[in-house]
């Protein structure tokens, strides 16, 4: 017995035991997993084609594992404009055996998944000790203010000049200033 089952965009054919890479879905490792978009159910008498899918038909499978497909490059270029580009995209693949086949109806019995909401429940019952944010000191924030109080607004129609931070002195850093090399002056022609 064989079915095409539609998942990630793709449609892929698939028979009971088949071991296949598809595009990335949720489940851990040894999870059990549903394909309820079944287009096309085949192998005993005439095949059943869905319109588009069958009715009453469901795939499940087991996750084997979750990984990455190889590398592939993007490079792009325009010719004689100094124009490349180089990318790299990796897809996010899941590997999975197909278990059974079910037609007419027919449920496959999925073990029951933990539910992310239990957990949170359990963590809202035990407090925690809540975390002090640091703030700064109003002393460092304040200076800020300070200067920008300290300065008198000017004159109407007074030019207002901006005052440039003044570098150190090479004396007040206590760096010696390293003198340029002397170039050799060129010969005058006699």
């Amino acid at each position: 017995m064989y079915a095409v089952i539609r998942t990630g965009g793709k449609q892929y054919k698939v028979a009971p035991e088949d071991v296949l890479q598809i595009e990335k879905i949720e489940g851990a490792a040894g999870e059990a997993v549903q394909f309820p978009e079944v287009l096309m159910v085949g192998g005993e008498g005439e095949p059943a084609v869905g319109a588009p899918l069958v009715a009453g038909a469901a795939v499940s499978a087991e996750v084997v594992e979750q990984g990455r497909g190889p590398k592939i490059i993007i490079f792009k270029k325009r010719r004689r404009q100094n124009y490349r580009r180089k990318n790299g995209h990796r897809q996010d693949l899941t590997t999975v055996r197909i278990l059974e086949i079910f037609t007419d109806g027919k449920a496959p019995a999925l073990p029951a998944r933990e539910s992310k909401a239990a957990p949170a429940a359990d963590a809202a019952g035990e407090e925690k000790p809540a975390k002090a944010r640091a703030k700064k000191p109003a002393a460092e924030a304040a200076p800020e203010a300070d200067v920008q109080a300290n300065v008198a607004a000017p004159a109407p129609g007074a030019e207002v000049k901006k005052a440039k931070a003044a570098k150190p002195k090479a004396e007040e850093t206590g760096e010696a200033k390293p003198a340029a090399p002397k170039k050799p002056r060129a010969k005058k022609p006699e």
